[in-house]
């Protein structure tokens, strides 16, 4: 019996190291981007110290596959 729970705390330890290192792996690359927040007449909103004032979101940066015409029939 003390081995069998031994075997599984090993287990659950090891899977504990190696998931993380995984998950962190396969993170997709992100960017920044910024856009001026404008009311509802379409002026830009400023800031009390007279910056522009924005909303910024993280998106993903995906990769663009280049690929092979596909040929004409005959």
């Amino acid at each position: 019996m003390k081995k069998i729970a031994a075997l599984l705390l090993t287990s659950f330890l090891s899977l504990g190291m190696i998931l993380p290192v995984q998950a962190g792996a396969s993170g997709a690359e992100t960017k920044k981007v910024c856009v001026d927040v404008k009311d509802k007449e379409g002026k830009v909103v400023k800031n009390k110290d007279g910056s522009v004032k924005q909303n910024c979101k993280e998106m993903k940066v995906h990769q663009k596959l280049e690929g092979t015409k596909v040929p004409e029939k005959k």
